[in-house]
Parts: C-alpha cells; sequence; structure tokens
C-alpha cells in the first residue's frame, strides 16, 4: 500500500515556456478543475441560504447549467481536441485559437452571473459550435469519418443550451429542464462511447491477465438505449417507457462493466477509478426507472450520473491523459488517489445519504461539496505546473 501514497516529481525539462496553449487539455483542464472546485462550494452557500445574488442565472438552474454546460463541457472540449489531433494527424486549435476558445468559455461562466441574459445566452451556445468547428476541421482534413458524430454531439449540446436560454429569454414556452435533461443524455452517451473505447483497453494495458471483454452486440444494446432515453427525453416523455428504456439501459451497462473485470483492477488505481466511475452509469439509470414510480427521487438519479459517473471518470481521466500527454510515468500516486477518494466519495454521500434519509439532504449537500470541492482544488494544484509547462521529453503537445 505504501507505493500508493508516494508523491512523485519528476525532474522539469529545461524549458520554461509556457505549454498551456500548445493542446487543448492543458488550459480546458486546469480551467475545468479549478471552476468544479469553487462552483460547488458557490452553490453549496446558495443552497444553505447563505448566498444569493442577482443574476440572469442563479439558484439550482445555474448550478445544473454550469456543471453541464461548464465544468463537464470544458473536459469534453479538451479530450477531444487532444484525442482528436491523434485520430485525425491534424492539428487541433492551439495557441491564439485555443486562448480564445477558453476566453469564450470564461466569459460564459461569468455572463451568466450577470444581469446580461442575451450576451450569457450567446456566450454559451457559441462555445459549443466553435469548438465542433474546431474538431470538425481536423477531422475533415484527416478523413477521419469514424469520429464525425462527436461534432454532431457538440453541436447537439449548442442546440440543448439554445432552448434553456431561449426558454429564460421568453422566446419559447419550452420548458428549460428539457434542454438540460437532453443535455445531460448527451454527456452521458459521450460517456459510454469513451468509456467502452478505452476502459477494456486501460484494463488489459495496466493489469496484466486482466481479460476485459466486449461483446459487439452488448455494445450496441449499450448505445442504443442510451440514444433511446435521449430520444424520449427531447420529447418530454415520461411515464412506463421512460422507466422501461432506463431499466434496460441499467442492466445492460451493468453487464458491460461486469465483462470489464472491475474486481482485477483494485491493486492499479489509475484503472479502478474508472470502474468505480463506471458503476454509477448503471445506478443512475436504475435511478431514473426508480424515479417513475416515486421510489427515489429524480435528484438523486441526476447526481448519480453527475457527482459519481461524469465526476468519477473526469477525475479518472484527468490524471491519466494529463500525465500521458506530458511524459509522466502512468502510475498515480498519493494526490491522485487522494483526488479518487474525495471525489468517489462526494458521490456517495450526495445520492446515498438523501436518498436514504431525506431529512438530512442539506447535510449531504454541504458535506458533498466539501469533498469534490477539495478532491478537484487538489488536482489543480498538483497538474497546474503539468499542465502549465512543457513535456518532460521536450515533444510538442
Amino acid at each position: 500500500m505504501s507505493t500508493l501514497f508516494t508523491i512523485e516529481e519528476p525532474p522539469r525539462p529545461p524549458a520554461r515556456r509556457l505549454a498551456l496553449w500548445e493542446l487543448g487539455f492543458r488550459p480546458f483542464y486546469l480551467l475545468a478543475s479549478s471552476f468544479a472546485a469553487l462552483s460547488i462550494l458557490l452553490w453549496a452557500l446558495q443552497f444553505a441560504g447563505l448566498l444569493g445574488w442577482p443574476a440572469y442565472l442563479a439558484g439550482g438552474l445555474w448550478h445544473a447549467h454550469e456543471m453541464v454546460f461548464g465544468f463537464a463541457l470544458a473536459v469534453i472540449v479538451g479530450f477531444l481536441f487532444t484525442a482528436g489531433r491523434n485520430w485525425s494527424n491534424q492539428p487541433t486549435p492551439t495557441g491564439w485559437a485555443l486562448a480564445a476558445l477558453a476566453l469564450l468559455w470564461l466569459a460564459a461562466r461569468v455572463l451568466v452571473l450577470t444581469p446580461w441574459a442575451w450576451a450569457a445566452a450567446l456566450a454559451n451556445v457559441a462555445f459549443p459550435l466553435a469548438a465542433a468547428a474546431g474538431l470538425g476541421r481536423a477531422l475533415v482534413r484527416g478523413g477521419n469519418r469514424r469520429n464525425y458524430f462527436f461534432v454532431g454531439l457538440l453541436a447537439l449540446l449548442a442546440l440543448a443550451a439554445a432552448l434553456l436560454h431561449a426558454n429564460r429569454l421568453g422566446l419559447i414556452a419550452l420548458p428549460a429542464h428539457i434542454g438540460l435533461q437532453v443535455a445531460l443524455d448527451v454527456v452521458l452517451f459521450i460517456v459510454v462511447v469513451m468509456a467502452g473505447r478505452v476502459l477494456p483497453m486501460f484494463t488489459n494495458n495496466g493489469v496484466p491477465g486482466a481479460a476485459a471483454t466486449r461483446k459487439e452486440p452488448l455494445e450496441k444494446a449499450c448505445l442504443g438505449l442510451v440514444l433511446a432515453l435521449l430520444a424520449v427525453d427531447a420529447v418530454g416523455l415520461a411515464g412506463p417507457l421512460l422507466a422501461v428504456i432506463a431499466a434496460a439501459a441499467a442492466m445492460a451497462h451493468a453487464l458491460r462493466w461486469w465483462l470489464w473485470q472491475p474486481w482485477k483492477t483494485l491493486r492499479t488505481p489509475l484503472v479502478w477509478v474508472l470502474h468505480a466511475a463506471y458503476l454509477w452509469v448503471p445506478v443512475h439509470l436504475a435511478l431514473r426507472a426508480a424515479a417513475v414510480p416515486g421510489w427515489a427521487s429524480p435528484s438523486v438519479a441526476v447526481h448519480a450520473l453527475t457527482v459519481g459517473a461524469i465526476g468519477g471518470l473526469i477525475i479518472g481521466m484527468m490524471t491519466r491523459t494529463a500525465r500521458g500527454h506530458t511524459a509522466r510515468p502512468l502510475r498515480a500516486d498519493g494526490f491522485d488517489v487522494a483526488c479518487y477518494v474525495l471525489v468517489l466519495a462526494a458521490a456517495l454521500v450526495r445520492v446515498l445519504l438523501p436518498w436514504g434519509l431525506p431529512a438530512l439532504t442539506l447535510q449531504a449537500v454541504l458535506a458533498s461539496a466539501l469533498l469534490w470541492s477539495a478532491g478537484f482544488a487538489l488536482y489543480a494544484l498538483r497538474y497546474a505546473p503539468f499542465l502549465l509547462w512543457p513535456r518532460l521529453d521536450g515533444r510538442p503537445g
């Protein structure tokens, strides 16, 4: 166990030039982790009634909007720009273009806290569209048709943001929660696609003899059921159909997770964190099914996805990909393990306590917020030097 808590600090390369704008993961991982730590603390204070301000978005709507279109979308864009370069052998936005995108994301975060509704709406719709253009340019130039759908998913997130803001501006009568739910389903689809691609590979590469397997019919069922759920949510259907689709999806994703041999990864933190996080996907889907007859609250189901699955997979992938793309060892140290434990503990507290003891919901929110913020603040502090300075091997990126 002692090796899990060693503090690793490889020597820095001689060059001290700023490398923040050399590849998409660098600014967006740093921005997203810092924002995750700060925004959830602000939300907890709002939820407790200790903080309030006149703003375009406030309260629960601000919190939900920022978790999806702020935190999660920043990490998705950073990851896709980084992976997209490898997929296409073409450059994704770097330098001034990448800095401009990061500034647009930051402007969107600030504007929702002001009374300037139209400016906030335009910035939040423009960011995923600009990211889609940056990714699409590389994929088209490289002829990488296999991943074109990610461009469409970014555009769909822009549409979801547009629907939400159109409601807030009084342009349409469609409820704001439709846009949020569609965005959550799109993020869930991105999560299950990428997990299916990398988790078995990471497991087999990192744990000799793990024999994580994929069954193509099951893979298609897992993705297809999430798309079916997205379609049902997009048209505002609820009731038995939603429950049946969500329950079927929960069973399919639980079987998928089991075939990846998660119990064999317990000695490899860089891998087990991804398995622990992915388990929250079938939990989320099962809770969505249970919410239809009133056996669980919709809030509990949402937080199983956002805190457990999305938060857990993000902290795991941000450590692994930042290490890999800065030429550091693919081995979690004590800081990394602490981040994993804090974020996954935040999910357990936020989901299980309100579900089992609803009277303790306020305490659960506050405790979960502290755990979550500590985990992402620790990541931001630990990885800032990795993200700011060049790769250890001197290569670009």
